[in-house]
């Protein structure tokens, strides 16, 4: 388990919201693509046992921190103990939303010196994404599946391929459905909501919908871009600790 000294330095909102996004990243993972191996980790005759989401997308399951108080806020204890006592999904579901509550307290957490304004602006920004809860319960869609290459992303609102995610107005019948869905998303520059006439495309790093218009990035040139990060993303790399 990582350690993190909150009151060594300053975070910007960006760098508390990367962090955020991978540990999330992380839980998702566990709760879905590597849930046999979660599964099998969380055995009901260890000690108590948490699920840990990294910052480096990655996670864990870990006896909890020894020291007290912790360099940053605890998940769920014992998440193991009732592993066979419940059915499996609802099983997962309640340490998704025990996971949920940790990813928030953790980003407040580092947040702690940010002024009112930030800290809405943080939760603007968790917001926008699905929780961990909706996604491993299957209430949405994951846009980019934990585990599978992030390239096999797509370019007809969610089916997957060899480029990062975008929308285009050439949408696939097979996605009507979704429309309901998608119209509540907003771009993350402009916070305009979206359009199917207008070309969109996904920051890989934070899940964020762009216009390509307001990142400057047209469908042609969207199609030599392996791995998309948003303005504010690729910006804030270097300041990552």
């Amino acid at each position: 388990m990582e350690s993190d000294s909150v009151t060594s330095s300053r975070r910007t909102v960006e760098e508390i919201f990367k962090d955020f996004s991978a540990r999330r990243s992380g839980i998702v993972r566990a709760l879905t693509h590597d849930v046999d191996d979660f599964y099998s980790k969380c055995d009901p005759e260890k000690d108590n046992l948490c699920l840990y989401g990294l910052p480096n997308d990655s996670w864990e399951v870990n006896l909890p921190a020894e020291e007290v108080p912790p360099e940053i806020p605890e998940p769920a204890l014992g998440i193991n103990f009732a592993r066979d006592g419940m059915n499996r999904r609802d099983w997962l579901s309640l340490i998704a939303v025990h996971s949920d509550s940790w990813l928030l307290s953790v980003a407040f957490y580092l947040g702690a010196r940010l002024n009112r304004n930030d800290r809405k602006r943080l939760f603007s920004m968790i917001n926008e994404l699905p929780t961990v809860y909706e996604v491993v319960s299957g209430k949405v869609q994951m846009k980019d599946r934990p585990g599978t290459d992030s390239t096999s992303k797509s370019r007809n609102s969610v089916k997957r391929s060899s480029e990062p995610q975008t929308r285009n107005p050439a949408k696939n019948e097979a996605y009507d459905d979704e429309d309901e869905e998608e119209e509540r998303e907003t771009c993350g520059a402009c916070g305009g909501n979206y359009n199917a006439n207008e070309f969109w495309i996904m920051c890989d790093a934070c899940e964020r919908w762009f216009h390509g218009k307001c990142v400057k990035i047209t469908p042609a040139k969207a199609d030599s871009i392996k791995h998309y990060k948003c303005p504010s993303c690729s910006s804030s790399k270097k300041g990552r600790t």
